[in-house]
């Protein structure tokens, strides 16, 4: 049977010349292991730009050359304490949503918190029912979606199910703003609904009681970069001071935040660097919710050196996979226990789920990625400029996983599609800088109108659901609108990197220095350097890692470096000692038996000839 990308592009085969010359772009091949990929340093702003040399006084060199980089322009803009937050009260509508809730709190209603499968969605709904429990409501639960049998968001199914619990007030969380069906249907049963989200809002907003959200069209909100946790924490701030509640309440929630936010991989603006520096701040001190903490104890990191990347990489997969594989109720469970025992057996529970993730995962990329090996061989025109991949026997939560590691292959859009049980096919859709993965559905759905049942998300990363029969004609829809937006530079897997360092800055400090520099993340990039090295040896790790120790300069100390996957592709040469090697790195603190030395985490190997 043909996948729908080998019938895609053989469509482009065999129509006339021109007819959709604009659907098949050439792409960059293979991941260049070993070969040439154009690397880009970041622009560092000079006077031209408005930064004055003092701007940054004080900082080192280094230091001074990545902040600016990201758009520092002053040193108060490295402040991260509470105190810089903007204004609760300038969030739009979060005083009506904080009314809304004290009278339900007066009224002592059931409330009911509809949240998201993801881990955004899982910390929103943890925080909120949280903080409704200790501000004193008398029922405040939680639901969320089974994504294998209703999908994404507020529907009318979810709201059926919601109704038998007979709640006066249905809040959602990180999701609701493309719910227009689901809280008309709630509205009719008799229910408020306030809808907390961040996701971008379509040309049509529901009927909600109250709606917060910062991107909806007119707000004034200064950050429209709020992760739904981020949202839920500004309500729920918001209602404490209305209730006449302890703030200190919310800020003990901050862990979530952070979690949430740095998993959702929002913009990491100044607001959002606040919120995350302030939670991990909390989990450092060890002053976190029993849950986080267990997860950290399976992740086997300490509290005390967390940083925003283990929140990103250890902790982020293991609450998904609870959404992914099962039921994200185990993982919100997880982060509402105060119970050590329990938030430690559940956490065991969302290991066990992750390690099974990844087993389907390894599988379903390797088919993917054997497709898309078929279509470079086969396809004289080129792979199509927005990608959609599907398999029948395909796992519906771990799709959008596939598709993020397909893009980062051949650096376009990717859709990867999995089949519900009613024959529909759902997808998760990743995407690449420069193509606004939610305007091309959009655009889609408006030129070809029921082309598409649903759609939402974000410019990264989007969800859709197609009637069926509709498969190829979205495909080729999907392929021309990429095509009409896709800038041709964003198709060679541009590296960007802070440039070089010095031989005597590859050392434990720097990497400290770094490491304490941030938080980093999405829109506010950890440092990444590149560089010339000698290799003096290599090993080579579980079949499939490589540990080298380099030289940057004929009298430099050696330094370790890894390049972990690295023989997963098995095109790529293995350098041999002593030869030379160009890296693209973060410099990383390597801590092993009680010491503590500098690591370099290679992202990119090419092996030099000549030299």
């Amino acid at each position: 049977m043909k996948s729908l990308a080998q019938v895609l592009v053989g469509l482009h085969e065999v129509m006339p010349d021109g007819a959709t010359a604009t659907t098949a772009v050439p792409d960059a091949g293979p991941p260049a292991g070993n070969r040439g990929r154009r690397i880009e340093r970041r622009v560092v702003p000079g006077d031209s730009d408005g930064v004055a040399p003092e701007a940054l006084a004080g900082l080192s060199p280094l230091l001074q050359r990545l902040y600016t980089s990201r758009g520092v322009r002053a040193a108060a803009e490295l402040t991260l304490g509470l105190e810089g937050l903007l204004p609760v009260s300038s969030l739009d509508n979060v005083e009506a949503a904080a009314e809304l809730l004290a009278r339900h709190h007066g009224a002592r209603s059931r409330v009911l918190v509809v949240g998201d499968f993801d881990a955004d969605g899982a910390t929103s709904s943890a925080l909120m029912v949280r903080c409704l429990r200790q501000f004193g409501f008398a029922e405040a639960g939680f639901l969320v979606p089974d994504r294998f049998r209703f999908g994404y968001g507020l529907t009318p199914e979810i709201v059926e199910v919601a109704a038998t619990r007979q709640p006066q007030l249905l809040i959602t969380v990180d999701n609701g703003v493309s719910s227009l069906e689901g809280v008309a249907r709630a509205r009719s049963l008799g229910m408020d609904v306030l809808v907390t989200d961040h996701h971008l809002p379509g040309p049509v907003l529901p009927d909600a009681s109250v709606m917060v959200n910062p991107n909806l069209h007119g707000m004034a909100f200064a950050s429209r970069a709020l992760a739904g946790v981020g949202v839920a924490f500004y309500v729920m701030v918001a209602t404490a001071k209305r209730l006449g509640q302890p703030l200190r309440l919310v800020a003990e929630t901050l862990d979530l935040v952070a979690l949430g936010t740095v998993a959702d991989v929002v913009p990491l603006d100044r607001n959002n660097r606040i919120l995350v520096q302030q939670g991990l701040q909390r989990i450092r001190a060890g002053r976190c919710t029993a849950g986080i903490r267990a997860l950290f104890e399976v992740a086997g990191k300490p509290l005390d050196r967390v940083t925003a990347s283990d929140l990103g990489f250890q902790i982020g997969p293991r609450l998904n996979a609870a959404g992914r594989m099962d039921d994200m109720s185990i993982g919100i469970e997880c982060l509402l226990t105060d119970d050590p025992v329990t938030a430690r057996a559940l956490a065991q529970q969302l290991d066990r789920l992750n390690q099974e993730r990844r087993e389907v995962e390894a599988g379903m990329q390797e088919q993917a990625l054997g497709i898309v090996r078929e279509l470079r061989a086969t396809a004289s025109r080129g792979l199509p400029a927005g990608l959609c991949l599907h398999d029948p026997e395909w796992h519906p939560g771990v799709v959008g996983l596939v598709a993020s590691r397909v893009k980062d292959r051949v650096h376009r859009p990717v859709i990867a599609f999995a089949t519900d049980a009613d024959g529909r096919w759902r997808g998760s859709a990743r995407s690449v800088p420069g193509v606004h993965v939610r305007d091309m559905l959009e655009a889609v759905s408006t030129r070809q109108p029921g082309l598409i049942e649903r759609f939402g998300g974000h410019a990264m990363a989007a969800g859709l659901t197609l009637h069926g029969g509709a498969e190829t004609r979205f495909a080729l829809a999907f392929a021309a609108v990429c095509a009409e937006f896709l800038p041709p530079a964003h198709l060679r897997g541009v590296l960007v990197t802070d440039g070089e360092l010095e031989p005597r800055q590859l050392s434990l400090e720097t990497a400290q220095v770094l490491r304490a520099a941030g938080p980093w993340g999405a829109a506010f990039p950890e440092p990444t350097f590149d560089g010339e090295f000698t290799v003096v040896e290599v090993r080579i790790l579980g079949g499939r890692h490589l540990k080298l120790q380099v030289r940057s300069h004929p009298k430099a100390k050696p330094v370790e470096a890894m390049v972990f996957s690295f023989l997963a592709d098995d095109t790529r040469q293995v350098p041999g000692e002593g030869q030379r090697v160009h890296l693209v790195y973060r410099l990383d603190v390597n801590h092993y038996l009680g010491t503590e030395r500098p690591q370099l985490l290679v992202e990119h190997l090419e092996v030099l000839t000549g030299c």
